[in-house]
């Protein structure tokens, strides 16, 4: 698996979720404040704000939490001030990094991102340095052994999605931003779970990994990353076989 579904699989696989579930609470509050102050307090007229609404309940935010965040974004509570910045750089064996950050001190979260990907071989880079390698699209992630190939690729088709493939043991649907909420209820309202289900950024082209090592330092720099307090979301180009993936994983 590829990319940033690669590493949305990896991070289900080590239940990185349920572990920081109080981080993540705070980084889809954030998430919520800046769509809120974007486009306002009301989710049925801020596709955005759906979205981030969507993500929070789905790990369970309580609702006053989301409440709270909203008030923050519409200015009707102190602590809307937030500023969206885009970090692009490299990790190891070249592959391009891109995180996308909300924090009330960009000056403070420049040096700790730089010193993040010091930290695992990897470089921070200028403005607009790997962006262009991307594209905003929304991504499922479904078990392959609980649906039929077909029956999924109906589904999601006729809900808008642009294409379902095998990616490994899951399916990955793909699809314009603009319909990722028609996907997402065409799935729920057939019973299909999904492993992961985000808006993100896509690699256009991938670089395929083959030493253990180096994918190591990837994943570690992609670990790093997503535990970042300020880092909404982490896109990368990489490829790692299973193989390489299970001789990385057991490296000290």
């Amino acid at each position: 698996m590829s990319g940033h579904s690669h590493w949305a699989g990896i991070k289900h696989k080590k239940a990185l979720v349920d572990a920081k579930r109080g981080k993540l609470w705070s980084k889809l509050a954030k998430a919520i404040i800046v769509a809120a102050k974007a486009g306002g307090g009301d989710p049925d007229a801020n596709l955005r704000l759906r979205y981030a609404i969507d993500d929070a309940k789905a790990i369970s935010m309580p609702k006053d939490n989301i409440q709270r965040a909203i008030k923050r974004g519409t200015g009707e509570l102190d602590g809307g001030n937030l500023e969206e910045v885009v970090y692009e750089g490299y990790g190891a064996g070249g592959v391009a990094i891109l995180a996308e950050i909300l924090t009330d001190n960009r000056n403070r979260t420049a040096g700790e991102i730089r010193k993040v990907f010091e930290l695992s071989a990897g470089k921070l880079g200028g403005s607009g340095c790997v962006a262009w390698m991307f594209e905003n699209k929304g991504l499922f992630l479904v078990p392959s052994d609980k649906i039929d190939e077909e029956k999924l690729m109906e589904i999601a088709l006729e809900a808008g999605a642009d294409d379902v493939k095998p990616e490994g043991d899951k399916f990955e649907i793909t699809c314009d931003p603009s319909v990722y909420s028609q996907v997402a209820k065409a799935l729920a309202d057939n019973g299909i779970e999904t492993e992961a289900s985000q808006i993100t950024r896509i690699a256009k082209n991938t670089v395929e990994i083959d030493d253990p090592e180096t994918a190591q330092k990837i994943l570690k720099l992609m670990e790093r990353l997503d535990d970042h307090d300020d880092v909404q979301a982490v896109a990368s180009n990489f490829n790692i076989s299973d193989e390489v993936l299970a001789k990385a994983e057991a490296l000290p």
